[in-house]
């Protein structure tokens, strides 16, 4: 008897039309982790002329760790944060919630970067880790954090046995899988432990956020940093209501374009597409096999991840990500009907064991750089210092780069400010209108490589060759 073909994942439909309008119907706009009664209120916005010895410009995790750090540092440094929405309101509450210890966005895409300084980016990467949960629990912040794991799987033949490279310890198959988490689209999957964990995003956000103006961190939401200038002794920013004096500054914000007009051709502002299940009850968690509380993701280049919240509710995303064209960051560009549907698709291509309803779904903007790891930098004769491209890595890896840009604004050197990591910059994106013809061709190529046993195309080895990977 053949054993049954394991499923693929396609933007063609493999479940009933009305399945997946049902499971959809109904469901919230809003982020899951954002609809909460524990959502703080809002700080109000600046108003009038400010001093600081630090501003952050920008309130999502990179900005407030920076603000944190800087206090904790010195309880004498007047310091003002500035976000243009509130806190949480953009990726920093809009992710999937998965905790990785790596600075490198992955083993092969550090070795062909960072190769030479691997080893110490490891060792940095557990530090960071260590004052990641050090902080949780030295501020009290309940962030939902569980060093439960990730799985990873391969729904393609050719990714088992890339699995099984890494060795028998942690690698599942048959039966063994399937005791793990049963779902017919597998073949074999690698649970790594190791520096792999879960968070709440938005309550991190809004921790971080209390523990910062609990030591006396000024902060001013609904305030946008319009316009960046030297000034007598330090920087002016000025926003709609006021302006702020500062002798450094810290830029925080992501993929939204740079007050460092030269730092904005390493992004492009790139969208994400997640739902969330109603809660499951232990009988239809049984029925999936999914009892523990590791993480997902699969294995392909256009991959999926998915994990369970504290009220077992299934987060299910990732695999569309989505350039506008024009590289315009839009709020009507966080729902995407289409997208919604093929995920709803692969969920149920994923658990056909399974009937039920998406609560919410929601979408947003994340940072993509060519090397998927931050880069840094400073301006203004080092007053002001950035760091940008996460590339959907930074729930942990934020808290390294804020290390790393106030070590850049003491102006010495340091162990981190010596890393070739921060060193150096990725490969520029070329700008509009080159830009949307080139991200669509090298979509269409990465998808043509899944299609094709993973086996990657002129395009995609050229681009290998200049160190723009996709095997992260």
């Amino acid at each position: 008897m053949t054993a049954p073909v394991p499923p693929t994942y396609s933007h063609e439909r493999r479940n009933p039309a009305e399945r997946i309008r049902r499971s959809l119907e109904g469901a919230s706009s809003t982020p899951f982790w954002l609809d909460s009664p524990d959502r703080p209120a809002t700080e109000p916005p600046l108003k009038g002329a400010h001093a600081a010895d630090l501003l952050v410009v920008g309130g999502g995790y990179s900005g407030l760790w920076a603000a944190l750090m800087a206090k904790e540092a010195d309880p004498a440094r007047s310091v003002v944060l500035i976000e243009a929405a509130e806190i949480a309101w953009a990726a920093s509450g809009r992710n999937g919630g998965f905790f990785e210890s790596s600075l490198t966005h992955g083993e092969e895409n550090g070795e062909r970067h960072f190769g030479g300084e691997l080893d110490e980016l490891h060792r940095l990467a557990d530090e960071n880790v260590e004052e990641f949960v050090a902080t949780l629990e030295r501020h009290g912040i309940d962030a939902e954090y569980e060093p439960t794991g990730t799985l990873t799987v391969a729904t393609e033949p050719h990714q088992v046995e890339e699995l099984r490279a890494g060795g028998p310890e942690g690698f599942y198959e048959g039966d063994a899988l399937r005791a793990l988490v049963d779902s017919p689209a597998y073949r074999a999957g690698r649970l790594e432990m190791h520096g792999n964990a879960l968070i709440h995003p938005a309550k991190l956000a809004w921790g971080l956020k209390a523990a910062c103006l609990a030591l006396g961190v000024k902060i001013f939401e609904r305030t946008r940093a319009t316009s960046l200038a030297k000034s007598p002794g330090g920087v002016k920013v000025e926003t709609p209501g006021g302006e702020v004096f500062a002798t450094h500054v810290v830029l925080a914000t992501n993929g939204f374009p740079s007050l460092v007009k030269r730092s904005r051709l390493y992004t492009v502002p790139v969208y994400d597409y997640v739902l969330m299940t109603e809660p499951l009850s232990a009988e239809q968690l049984e029925s999936i096999g999914w009892t523990d509380r590791f993480g997902i993701t699969d294995s392909s280049r256009q991959f999926h991840y998915y994990r369970k919240s504290a009220d077992d509710r299934i987060l299910f995303g990732g695999y569309d990500a989505v350039y506008h064209p024009g590289g315009r960051i839009r709020p009507a560009y966080d729902q995407r009907p289409e997208t919604f549907e093929t995920l709803a698709d692969h969920f149920f291509t994923t658990f056909p064991q399974l009937d039920v309803r998406f609560t919410h779904a929601w979408g947003g903007m994340i940072d993509m750089c060519t090397r998927f790891v931050a880069y840094y930098g400073t301006a203004f004769g080092g007053r002001v210092a950035y760091s940008a491209g996460y590339t959907g890595l930074g729930v942990g890896a934020t808290r390294f780069g804020a290390k790393v840009v106030l070590d850049l604004l003491s102006g010495r050197s340091t162990e981190l400010t010596e890393l070739e990591l921060v060193r150096s910059k990725p490969i520029p994106i070329p700008p509009e209108p080159l830009a949307t013809p080139a991200i669509t061709v090298m979509r269409r190529a990465i998808a043509r490589s899944d299609a094709n046993g993973g086996r990657d195309g002129l395009l995609i080895r050229a681009a290998d060759a200049f160190g723009i990977g996709f095997d992260s």
